[in-house]
């Protein structure tokens, strides 16, 4: 199946309306990020647009999470997530509208917050594809389902919906997509089948020591000083355990420790992650991890009272899209855009989403995710010419949507929507 023609039009003429509004929305969501669990500005605005538009509404589902439904006769039912936290990084942008905001987080430190992963633009887009379905049921049938979901970011938003009776308000879906922004030109859209992303894990490894001045270091144990030990002989789990056919990454993102230059502090955290495609490969990078850090307090001598101590945080299992719904939508994007805007063959990546936890205990879903170039063409065919990949990464200060992007998103997604809806 395809949209039809007078269908794909309606799309463009709707979204050509809202343009300059989607921008103007999209700009103010940038200039104020928030962090996971954090998105109280953020979800009013996505639930205060789906309740004036006719949407079932329900907030506060995992802390602050919206999902929104709407009914439209017999068919199927479709859920569409777009998640809406941002990242601690600053933003270096520029731009009238970048972001300037900090916030103190929940463990008490200070940070600045920005959207360098395009989550604004997502809640852009299913803001726009829920203000075209609201205006045009005459042209889908079956019950629309809009989740606006909090901290993807830390790889626990997703799980704390579906933990906090998100299937209590709304209905099982036969189709669920997810939308993302990457850096490849705007115009690009990929809707490829199988594993698309790794599953990964955020770890919080706490060494205790013990502390004192420091022109007195044989006095202490110093858990800065075996905190350094530990990060670098992680990189070794990689190289020498895991077998090199094998796709595994540990990255430390943080290290806290201390205060002052001359005082030797009592505690080291460091926060690190890790990506894996096997469960055997999460399994080695979880022992190695507790092993040379446990090995390393040992020859400290640390008393058993303070040996480190691991705390998962988030976690998600690899991203599989579903083959089927995969190339239906290819060919839908194709039948609009044209082959050439459409990427169908696409290696799996190692970043890593929660999106498909949000299906919860229903594991005959069809799911899939889309990747939305975000990148201006010209910027993407400088960085080719200087050998890069891309003209920037999500999570770097350098992040950037281009504002083109912004109504196409929207297109593309109600694009996706009509396909799986229509009548």
């Amino acid at each position: 199946m395809t949209v039809p023609a007078a269908s794909v039009q309606a799309v463009d003429v709707s979204i050509a309306a809202q343009a300059d509004q989607l921008v103007a929305l999209y700009k103010d969501i940038h200039q104020h990020p928030e962090l996971g669990f954090m998105e109280v500005r953020t979800a009013a605005i996505v639930a205060d647009a789906l309740r004036e538009l006719g949407f079932e509404v329900t907030t506060g589902i995992g802390r602050t999470g919206v999902a929104a439904v709407m009914r439209n006769g017999d068919g199927p039912t479709v859920m569409y997530r777009a998640d809406m936290d941002a990242n601690a990084v600053a933003e270096a942008s520029g731009f009238d509208y970048a972001s300037t905001v900090r916030v103190v987080r929940e463990d008490g430190t200070e940070s600045p917050v920005a959207h360098m992963c395009g989550h604004d633009a997502h809640v852009v887009w299913m803001l726009g594809t829920a203000r075209f379905l609201a205006g045009h049921r005459e042209l889908w049938a079956g019950t629309a389902v809009l989740i606006g979901q909090p901290a993807e970011e830390p790889i626990t938003g997703a799980k704390a919906m579906a933990a906090d009776g998100l299937y209590d308000v709304i209905p099982k879906p036969d189709h669920f997509i997810g939308i993302h922004t990457a850096p490849l030109p705007v115009g690009t859209v990929v809707s490829a089948p199988g594993v698309l992303m790794a599953g990964t894990d955020q770890i919080d490894v706490t060494i205790h020591g013990v502390g004192g001045h420091g022109s007195m270091p044989q006095l202490t144990k110093d858990p800065v000083l075996m905190a350094a030990l530990a990060i670098t002989q992680y990189q070794s789990i990689v190289s020498r355990t895991i077998t090199p056919q094998e796709t595994a990454v540990l990255t430390v993102g943080s290290v806290q420790a201390g205060a002052d230059n001359n005082v030797i502090p009592a505690s080291a955290l460091i926060k690190a992650n890790i990506r894996w495609f096997d469960e055997s490969v999460r399994e080695k990078l979880l022992h190695g991890i507790r092993a040379i850090t446990d090995a390393i307090a040992a020859a400290y001598e640390v008393p058993d009272a303070l040996r480190p101590q691991y705390t998962l945080k988030g976690g998600s299992t690899p991203l599989v899209n579903d083959a089927g719904l995969a190339g239906r939508l290819a060919d839908t994007f194709a039948s609009v855009l044209g082959e050439h805007a459409v990427i169908r063959d696409f290696p799996p990546v190692t970043g890593s989403e929660d999106v498909h936890l949000l299906a919860g205990p229903h594991e005959d879903i069809d799911f899939t995710y889309l990747i939305v170039g975000v990148a201006d063409p010209a910027a993407c065919a400088a960085a080719r010419a200087r050998g890069e990949l891309f003209p920037y990464s999500a999570h770097s200060p350098d992040f950037v949507v281009d504002l083109d992007a912004v109504p196409l998103g929207a297109r593309l997604a109600s694009y996706a929507m009509l396909e799986l809806l229509q009548r």
